[in-house]
């Protein structure tokens, strides 16, 4: 998908802030490396490239990149006050490429992203520019991309809205017979159909023993009646990614044990949702839903998270943990997705896409709105 011309204006203010942090650390440049972080400030993430932001001069801004962006529709498009520069030869490295330029234009010291760089590109920068100061810029960018703004919030909105539409369409098909893989390969075919960019992660599926597995690699085990299914899955549009994981009861009444085990995931998953709230401590929401299952009896073989932060990425700040440090803040989406699996029988997933808002907005925000209900398919 194309970017609307008014965007753009986006993707400067974005470089402007980092301008303004970069500038108040003492850098005169920063290499950007990250392509996560590239799309963000640019609105395009090509293949092998990196951002050259000039932190005195705006105009001095340049993506260097291996082909011209915008060849594929989920790559974006670049905005347009940017310069491009593509790279000598196919192994150039872009990072390395950047640095040289710095030093060309006498842009020093040049703040890099060391969390991207492995040592050896690291190096590879110091080689190829000698003499230009190399310091660390740090998480300054994913800090940027912490609290969302509404347009990208509208994007997890519609990829949300496309992953609910791909779910939907399946639970009205045939399961019983079916393999894991067969499903798991149906979903993300449907989640192109209703213009995904393509599947955030890989579908996972998991039927009867594997039911409830957390990033359940699916296998060639066929549906039976009488198993748990659990489904998450989630779209990518325009970068940005949403979640959504539900368990269902295949063809038949579900058994006791099966009712009493989802109401209970359903409670915790419901209680952290109710825990998100501008300035909630991190902790404290992983604390809501966990001590449901715990109090409960489930202490082992819990997820070491209930949730996660995502965006353009499939996992972003904050983790929601029982250590995690930090609060959340509006406008921060987030996903809640306890779980509890009991080996050798399977179990429940529960997971949603929620956005925080005040309780003066209606509270969290909840994007992704597939029935909850214990359905027996």
């Amino acid at each position: 998908m194309s970017e609307a011309p008014h965007a753009y204006d986006v993707y400067q203010a974005r470089r402007q802030r980092l301008r303004e942090r970069c500038a108040a650390a003492g850098d005169a440049a920063a290499v950007v490396s990250r392509p996560a972080n590239i799309r963000y400030l640019t609105g395009t993430a090509p293949e092998r490239a990196a951002l050259l932001l000039g932190v005195h001069d705006p105009g001095a801004d340049v993506l260097l990149c291996a082909v011209p962006p915008g060849a594929r529709p989920e790559e974006g498009r670049p905005d347009e006050a940017l310069r491009l520069q593509l790279l000598d030869g196919p192994g150039a490295d872009p990072a390395v490429a950047a640095a040289t330029l710095a030093l060309r234009q006498d842009r020093r010291p040049v703040a890099v992203e060391e969390h991207d760089l492995t040592v050896a590109r690291h190096r590879a920068m110091a080689s190829a520019a000698p003499g230009l100061s190399l310091t660390d810029l740090g998480g300054a960018v994913e800090q940027l991309r912490y609290v969302k703004d509404e347009e990208e919030i509208s994007c997890l909105r519609i990829a949300a809205e496309i992953t609910d539409q791909a779910l939907g369409e399946l639970l009205e098909s045939i399961l019983v017979g079916r393999t894991e893989r067969h499903l798991a390969l149906e979903l993300e075919r449907r989640l192109i159909d209703h213009g995904a960019d393509g599947p955030a992660f890989a579908s996972s599926v998991g039927t009867g023993p594997n039911a409830g597995l957390a990033r359940h690699q699916p296998t060639d085990r066929r549906v039976e009646e009488g198993d748990f299914l659990t489904v998450s899955l989630g779209a990518v549009y325009r970068g940005y990614r949403c979640a959504i994981g539900r368990t269902f009861v295949i063809g038949t009444t579900p058994a006791d044990w099966q009712v009493e085990l989802y109401d209970l995931v359903f409670a915790a998953q419901r209680a952290g949702r109710e825990a998100l709230a501008p300035g909630a401590a991190c902790r404290d929401v992983d604390r809501a839903a966990r001590q449901v299952l715990t109090g409960a009896g489930y202490t082992e073989g819990l997820a070491p998270v209930t949730g996660h932060g995502v965006g353009l990425e499939n996992v972003e700040d904050p983790q929601i943990a029982p250590a995690a440090m930090g609060k959340l803040d509006a406008r921060v989406p987030v996903t809640v997705e306890p779980g509890v699996h009991l080996p050798g029988r399977g179990g429940v997933r529960i997971d949603d896409t929620l956005v925080v808002r005040p309780e003066a907005d209606g509270g969290p925000e909840l994007l992704t709105i597939t029935t909850k209900e214990l359905l027996a398919l």
